[in-house]
């Protein structure tokens, strides 16, 4: 009896004592012009943008309550690198783990926050996070290791901008017109959702600089000039230090560095933000790749000229170790494999493909799928066809084998977890073979957003130790949107027993227009779970016989000869014919056709 009581008294005592920190987030529009080139809208909180950081402390409780202000769009929030444990429903992605709040609703984040390190949180509503709706979120550790070692820190981060906004992007890109799948290449880099950004230091102090790549698409490279780094934490993993002069961070990663400012120094420090173009089909003439900031010692003096992004050489980030000394995971229990592919559909635009499957979301959100599935909750089926899900027993070691079959590279990130990365290949590659690494790491890097290279493969492992449901998917968001997305779903039936969603969650579902069902498989089929019948789909396959060239050429002669026949009906109203120019002597050199000419002239 005492036991019990002395657990209660602990249990209460530590709800007690535990933090809880409010925030109430309304989501506007605000008019903004981070590059100095554009005004456009943008998406703000509380009138303000850029946005602020969320910053909270390890061990704290944080209840945000997001109030939809847009008046023409749905919303969300997800919370980049945070595990979310025992909060599953909580992570964000409408269509897995929530419905949409609609405008002018509203809905409450609460979760508790076991993990320090660099985050950062956003839209998760279809191409929304690159119109502004974005910002860093720290964890403060009492525990930090590198505490003693650094005076004060530093926030950056880095994006890429588009002076237009993503219904229209998304709507030319995902198109018979883009039958490539070019994607949209940002009109500018920035730092802080901004340019021109000044940081006053000091000389002979050491700063830990967190950076975070917030990026709807451009991998970035970053260095501070004459200055060395010291790499301390990746994606939230404290790192043994390792010493780098550049980064280069996709779309969804993160870095603490601590920089040390020569006791002796006097001069203003740039630091640049590189815009990787070779993530681009195109390098429009007017496009800003850099842009650059400055540690400032001494506001009066200059800001001097950064060097060239290829006097330096990127950190490799397979090099670095986590603190802890993590061992490799070297017992596989399961194993999947992912392969790339970009390719066209019967509408003529191009997709995103996992093992030949693009992904579509499902009709009932896939988290309240497994909370009504009872027993079938463990049979991938009842997900769907089209969500490339992986059903996941609990506390096993999985390993995911991405294959990369396009020219690109692809920046994957995983929720709920950190994982450590095995293998990565270089460029062109081809697909993982096993046994093909001369030795595997024995302590593996562990990150949650990890580079594929083109025409290559990497191999990552992490333990199945946290019951939800989580997406893995390509950062650049354009992917995103054609369906580079797998989900698993990890220890469903455990997750049954342990997880209650709250009923404000179920009544969002009621309140979009149309609801959304909130209970049976991806169909909403609640009476016969195998059956899939009526769920969401994507566009028809390619007619056998036609190929991507074979579209390309098709739409290419199309507009050709629509161009050559606008071509011939213009020139024929400049020019008459012989025998009417002969009748018309007696007008004069134009004639009747004057007006017509000074017409053409004027058309756009």
């Amino acid at each position: 009896m005492l036991t019990v009581l002395w657990a209660l008294l602990v249990f209460f005592h530590g709800v007690a004592s535990a933090k809880v920190t409010y925030h109430e987030y309304n989501i506007t529009w605000v008019t903004r012009n981070p590059d100095g080139l554009h005004e456009r809208p943008v998406m703000g909180i509380n009138g303000q943008w850029p946005i602020p950081a969320l910053r909270v402390t390890k061990g704290e409780r944080v209840v945000v309550t997001v109030h939809n202000h847009l008046g023409n769009m749905t919303t969300s929030l997800h919370w980049h690198g945070l595990y979310q444990n025992g909060t599953a429903h909580m992570d964000g992605p409408p269509g897995v783990t929530q419905c949409e709040i609609p405008p002018g609703d509203s809905f409450i984040y609460d979760f508790k926050v076991d993990q320090p390190g660099t985050y950062w949180f956003h839209s998760h509503t279809r191409g929304q996070y690159p119109d502004g709706l974005r910002a860093p979120l720290i964890v403060d550790d009492p525990d930090n290791p590198f505490k003693d070692d650094f005076d004060e820190e530093i926030v950056l981060s880095f994006s890429d901008w588009y002076h237009d906004s993503m219904i229209p992007l998304l709507s030319s890109f995902i198109s018979v017109t883009n039958p490539t799948g070019a994607e949209p290449v940002p009109n500018s880099a920035l730092i802080n959702d901004s340019q021109n950004v000044t940081v006053a230091v000091q000389a002979g102090k050491t700063y830990m600089i967190r950076m975070v790549n917030m990026a709807a698409f451009a991998g970035m490279y970053v260095w501070f000039q004459s200055c060395s780094m010291r790499v301390v934490e990746v994606d939230g993993i404290y790192t043994k230090p390792t010493e780098a002069s550049m980064l280069y961070l996709t779309a969804g990663q993160r870095y603490s560095v601590l920089l040390t400012i020569d006791s002796d120094a006097a001069t203003n420090i740039p630091f640049v933000a590189s815009m990787d173009e070779e993530l681009f089909d195109a390098i429009p003439d007017d496009l800003r790749s850099n842009v650059t900031g400055w540690l400032v010692l001494d506001s009066t003096r200059e800001h001097p000229k950064p060097s060239d992004v290829d006097d330096f050489e990127p950190l490799d980030d397979l090099s670095i170790q986590p603190l802890d000394s993590l061992d490799l995971f070297d017992k596989v229990d399961r194993t999947v494999r992912l392969d790339i592919k970009m390719d066209n559909l019967g509408d003529g635009a191009n997709y995103a493909f996992f093992n030949d499957n693009t992904y579509v979301e499902p009709t009932v959100p896939t988290l309240y799928t497994v909370m009504s599935s009872g027993q079938a909750s463990s049979n991938s089926l009842v997900y769907g066809s089209h969500t490339n899900s992986f059903v996941l027993n609990g506390n096993e070691t999985v390993e995911i084998i991405l294959n990369n079959d396009d020219d690109g590279k692809h920046p994957f990130h995983l929720h709920g977890h950190a994982f450590q990365v095995i293998e990565r290949s270089a460029e062109d590659a081809g697909f993982y073979q096993a046994g093909s690494a001369a030795s595997q790491p024995a302590v593996p890097m562990r990150r949650d957003t990890i580079l594929v290279n083109p025409n290559g493969y990497a191999v990552l492992r992490f333990r199945s130790d946290n019951p939800g449901v989580w997406l893995f998917h390509c950062h650049i968001e354009w992917h995103v949107t054609t369906g580079l997305i797998a989900t698993f779903i990890e220890a469903p039936l455990e997750l049954q027993k342990t997880t209650t969603i709250p009923p404000s969650h179920y009544n969002l579902c009621a309140r979009n227009k149309p609801a959304v069902p909130t209970s049976g498989n991806a169909a909403g089929n609640v009476d016969d779970l195998l059956n899939l019948q009526g769920e969401p789909a994507p566009p028809a396959p390619l007619p056998d016989g036609f190929t991507t060239k074979g579209i390309i050429a098709l739409i290419v002669s199309i507009i050709n000869g629509l161009a050559m026949v606008a071509i011939i009906a213009w020139y024929g109203m400049l020019q008459s014919p012989a025998g009417e120019a002969g009748e018309r002597e007696d007008e004069g050199p134009q004639g009747e056709n004057q007006p017509l000419l000074a017409a053409s002239d004027n058309a756009p």
